[in-house]
Parts: C-alpha cells; sequence; structure tokens
C-alpha cells in the first residue's frame, strides 16, 4: 500500500500511526494514573479517618487516665491534661463526623459521643467535682466500687468498628491499587511493544522504499558527476517523486552523454581546422575543410568560401603582377630605343649644325650640298616620326599600365573586405566560445588564430596598396615625361619639316640662302637644345621605367609566397597560358588532404 503512495503521504502515514499507537499508550496510561490517583485518594482519606478515631481513642483513654491520676494524686496538673483530652476529643469527633460520608459510620461517632459525654457526667466531670470538694477518699472508693462500669469502653467500641472498617477498606484499596498499577504496566510494556515494532516494521518500510532507492541514485549521481554515461538508473518505473528524480536522472545521463558526442565533434572540428589555419598560416591558400562534424559544416562552408574569394583574389592579383611584368619590360624595351634613338638625333643634329656653319660661312657650296642636307633631314624626319609611333605606343603601355594599377587597388579592396569578414567571423567565434566557458577555449584559440590571420591579410593587402600606389606614382610620372617626349618629337618633326622646306628654297634660290641658312641655323639651334632636354626626359623616363620593374618583380616575390593552386605555372611562360593555368585548379595530388 505505501508503494502507491508518494513520499509525503508515507512519512505522514507513518507519523500517524505512530502518533495514534503512542496515544492509546498514553490514554491507557492515563486511565491507570487517574484510577491509581482516586484509590490513592480514597485510601488518604481511610488513611485519615482512622488517624482521627484513633485520635478519638486516646482522647477517651486520655481522660480516663488522668481521672484515675487526679483521683490518686488529687494533682491539678492532671486536670489540664484531662481537659485537654476532652478539648481533644470534641473537636476530632465534629471533624470526624464531616469526614465520613457513610450515615453507619456517622451514626457510630455519634454514639461513641453521647457515650463519652454519658461517661463524663456519670463519671469524668462528676467525681472531679467530687475531689475538688475535698472527698478524694469518697470518690476513690465509689470508683472502686464501680469495677468496669467506670471504663470507657461503650465510648470505644464505636470508634474500634470505625477503626475495623478503614483498616478493611485500606486493604482493600491497597489491592485495588495493585491491581491498577499491574494493569497499568501491562498497557504500558504493551503499548511500548508496539510502538517500537510499528516503528521498526515502518522504518524499514520507509528504508525500502526511499531510503535504499535514495542510496542508489545517490551512486548513480556519484558516477555520473565522475563521468560514468553508460550506468542504469534505478526506479526509473516507480511513480513518486523517486521516480521523477530517476526520469530527471535519466534526462541528464542522455544529456551527458550528447555534450560528450558533441565535445568529442567540436575538438575534432578545433584540431582540424586548426591543422587547415596552420597551412594557410604557411602560406598555403589551397587547404579546405572536408567531413566535417554536421554542427561545423557551416563554419566549414563558410571556410572554404573564404579560401576560395580568396584564392580568385590572389589569382587577378597574379595575373596584374604579370601583367605589369610584361608591360614594364616592354616600356623599358621602348625607352632603351627611344634613349638610343634621342642620342643619335642629337648627334645627327649637332652634325647638322656644323652643316649650316659650315654653309654660313661657304654659302658657294650650299648648293652643291643642299641635296644632301634635303636628303639628310627627311631621313630625320622619318626617324622622327618613328620616334612619334614609338612614344605612342609607350603612352598607350602607360595607360594600360594605369589601368592595371587601378584594378590591383579594387583587388586590394577585395582582400580588405575578405580581411575584415574573416576578423569579425573570428569575433563571432570569441563571442561563442566566451558563451560556451570552459568548454570553448579551444575554439576562443581557433579564434585567435583566425583573427591574426585576417591582420595579416590585411597588412599584406595594404602592403600591396601602398606598392601600388608607388608603382601608379611612377607610372603617372611616366605617363606624363612620354607625352612631353611626345610634344617634342612633333616639334621635332615640324622642325625638320621646316628645315626640309628651306633646304629645298636652297637648292631652288641660292639668293634667299643667306637668309634661310640664318633660319635653319636658329632653327637647328632651337632643335638642338630641344633634343637635349628630351633626352634628359627620356632618361629620367628609363628611370622611372627601371624603377616600375623593380617594384613590379618585387610585388611578384611577395606575392610567390603564396601557394593558391597549380605551382608550376610561371612567368616565363606565354601570358595567355600562365593566366589559362592560373584559373584552373591544382591537381588532386599537389592539394592536401583536406
Amino acid at each position: 500500500m505505501l508503494d502507491r503512495l508518494n513520499i509525503p503521504r508515507r512519512l505522514g502515514f507513518a507519523f500517524v500511526v505512530l502518533n495514534v499507537v503512542a496515544a492509546a499508550v498514553m490514554v491507557a496510561c492515563g486511565v491507570s494514573l487517574a484510577m491509581i490517583a482516586s484509590v490513592t485518594a480514597r485510601n488518604t482519606e481511610s488513611q485519615a479517618i482512622l488517624a482521627d478515631v484513633l485520635a478519638l481513642e486516646t482522647a477517651l483513654l486520655r481522660q480516663n487516665s488522668q481521672l484515675r491520676g487526679f483521683l490518686v494524686t488529687a494533682d491539678a496538673s492532671y486536670l489540664k491534661s484531662y481537659y485537654e483530652g476532652r478539648d481533644d476529643y470534641d473537636k476530632t469527633s465534629a471533624k470526624l463526623e464531616n469526614l465520613l460520608a457513610d450515615p453507619a459510620m456517622q451514626e457510630l461517632v455519634r454514639t461513641s459521643r453521647a457515650e463519652t459525654l454519658k461517661w463524663r457526667q456519670d463519671w469524668g466531670d462528676k467525681y472531679v467535682s467530687i475531689v475538688k470538694s475535698g472527698q478524694r477518699d469518697a470518690a476513690q472508693e465509689a470508683i472502686r466500687a464501680a469495677g468496669k462500669t467506670v471504663l470507657v469502653t461503650a465510648a470505644v467500641n464505636p470508634l474500634r468498628e470505625i477503626r475495623d472498617a478503614q483498616h478493611a477498606a485500606i486493604k482493600e484499596q491497597g489491592e485495588q491499587q495493585a491491581t491498577v498499577i499491574m494493569w497499568a504496566w501491562i498497557a504500558l510494556g504493551l503499548g511500548a511493544a508496539i510502538l517500537i515494532g510499528l516503528a521498526l516494521v515502518l522504518a524499514r518500510s520507509l528504508s525500502n522504499s526511499i531510503a535504499r532507492p535514495i542510496a542508489a541514485l545517490t551512486q548513480a549521481v556519484t558516477e555520473l558527476s565522475r563521468g560514468a554515461n553508460v550506468i542504469d538508473i534505478p526506479g526509473t518505473g516507480r511513480t513518486d517523486e523517486l521516480g521523477a528524480m530517476a526520469q530527471a536522472m535519466l534526462v541528464f545521463r542522455d544529456a551527458a552523454v550528447e555534450r560528450q558526442r558533441a565535445v568529442a565533434e567540436r575538438e575534432e572540428a578545433v584540431g582540424r581546422l586548426g591543422k587547415r589555419l596552420a597551412a594557410v598560416a604557411h602560406s598555403d591558400l589551397t587547404v579546405r575543410l572536408r567531413d566535417m562534424p554536421p554542427a561545423f559544416q557551416s563554419l566549414a562552408n563558410d571556410f572554404n568560401e573564404a579560401m576560395q574569394r580568396l584564392c580568385q583574389a590572389m589569382s587577378t592579383v597574379n595575373e596584374s603582377i604579370g601583367a605589369i611584368n610584361l608591360t614594364s619590360g616592354e616600356i623599358e624595351h621602348a625607352m632603351t630605343d627611344l634613349a638610343s634613338r634621342s642620342e643619335d638625333q642629337a648627334a645627327r643634329l649637332q652634325l647638322s649644325s656644323s652643316t649650316m656653319a659650315s654653309l654660313t660661312a661657304n654659302i658657294e657650296e650650299n648648293a652643291s650640298r643642299a641635296v644632301g642636307v634635303s636628303s639628310s633631314m627627311r631621313t630625320a624626319r622619318e626617324e622622327a616620326e618613328s620616334g612619334g609611333e614609338v612614344v605612342g605606343r609607350a603612352i598607350q603601355a602607360m595607360g594600360k599600365i594605369e589601368t592595371a594599377t587601378v584594378e590591383i587597388s579594387e583587388i586590394t579592396a577585395m582582400i580588405d573586405n575578405i580581411a575584415f569578414q574573416t576578423n569579425l567571423l573570428a569575433l563571432n567565434a570569441g563571442v561563442e566560445a566566451a558563451r560556451a566557458g570552459e568548454a570553448g577555449k579551444g575554439f576562443s584559440v581557433v579564434a585567435s588564430e583566425v583573427r591574426a590571420l585576417s591582420m595579416r591579410a590585411t597588412e599584406a593587402a595594404s602592403e600591396i596598396k601602398k606598392r601600388i600606389e608607388a608603382v601608379g606614382g611612377h607610372v603617372q610620372t611616366g605617363v606624363s615625361l612620354v607625352n612631353e617626349t611626345g610634344t617634342a618629337l612633333q616639334t621635332i618633326n615640324a622642325r625638320v619639316a621646316e628645315v626640309t622646306e628651306a633646304v629645298s628654297r636652297i637648292a631652288e634660290a641660292v639668293s634667299e640662302q643667306s637668309v634661310a641658312l640664318r633660319k635653319v641655323s636658329e632653327t637647328i639651334g632651337a632643335m638642338d637644345k630641344m633634343t637635349q632636354q628630351n633626352a634628359a626626359m627620356v632618361e629620367q623616363t628609363n628611370a622611372a621605367t627601371k624603377n616600375l620593374n623593380h617594384e613590379a618583380r618585387q610585388l611578384a616575390t611577395t606575392f610567390a609566397a603564396f601557394r593558391i593552386g597549380d605551382e608550376h605555372a610561371s612567368q616565363g611562360s606565354d601570358q595567355s597560358d600562365w593566366q589559362a593555368q592560373a584559373l584552373l585548379p591544382a591537381p588532386d595530388g599537389q592539394r592536401r588532404a583536406a
């Protein structure tokens, strides 16, 4: 029956049963004590009555003896005791009559009092008066003659009946008291035995239904706290509070198993992510996360997507570096040719100046040499036009370099954006690790590594951006110089056309040679000055082009530390093949195991 009750009702039922039995034992003991008290009260009352009866008998015997002493000695001291005995008798007799409840006993008291008064009248008080009157001998003689008649037997006999009745009552009450005490002991012993037995039975029942299951649950909780998850939870089929506790512990056990599995998956995921991040830290961007636990699949997808975008950005940067290398090489070659041609043109102009000076000194030889000068000027014009075409191509190459610089700046901005998203992902991972507490320390380390990677990517992008800005500045300078060179060459072409026209006029009209030769001399002097300036500009442009080529090579060296796919693609191959290989995925044999 107790198994169908919950724990509070079981304990309440046990305490109620114990209290009922204890109350019954207390009631039995109380009844026994009341009976003992009643018997004791009656016994005390009988003892008091018996004492008063004995006091009356003593007072009567005292009066009789004191009377005889006074008759013999006539001593007044006997009268004092006589009167005291008489007063005691009267007082005790009235008290005893009020104390007795039985009318028969009261009648005996009154009979004793009447006989006592009669004895005083016939003997006591009468012969005291006779002795006091001086007739002691006559009184003695009368007392001796009276014999037993003078005794107080008639007054004492009723008192003895009362005394015997009280002795009998005291004996009977003593027997009743002994019987009541015996039954009280029996009730007390039996109640105590029942109470102790019932307490033992209830204690055993409660121990079997509460204490032992609680001990078993405590052991199970201890084992769960020590990490033993594969255990049986006792009492899951119970319907009381212990059953509810067992069901809750079953949920805790399943949760602990699930938590252990989640911790194992997290450790596995953190280990794999740590290996991939270590590879990324060594500039390997081809790593990917594969076969991650389901709970971390979104993290793996984000990581793979971030690495894919970073590889694409790096591929674009690599393509731009190759294009910059090629373009800078072409510019350097064009500037070298332009420098050599400018030097040659300066030499030719110097020669033309000498020739024109010679023509000015010797005007007669101008006619014969006009044809040669005209041919030389046509050659110089062709060379100037060729130099203008080279400068045009250089301008186009500088425009391409400037466009590539803008594209590289956009790529560095995209790298900054990717690094910012990676840092944001690392911050979110750090927040989640902080929320996980102790279990998220490992993931917090991973978040720190990801954040460090994003900072390195940001620094690399910043460095690339600085270098690209420097390259852009040099390119702008080169473009400006080349534009100036083109302007100068156009001027040269114009001047050469004028010289050619002048030489033709010299050939046609010798009369005008003097004026024309002065103009030609002035024009050649200006051309020589401008040619010297152009040569200086070409030298500056050549130096800027070399600096641009050096910066491009340094950028390529910096980028070479990153592995983004096919490692055998080189910048020495054809530009189109290089771009195609950079966009193809790396072979499986060259990828790291994901």
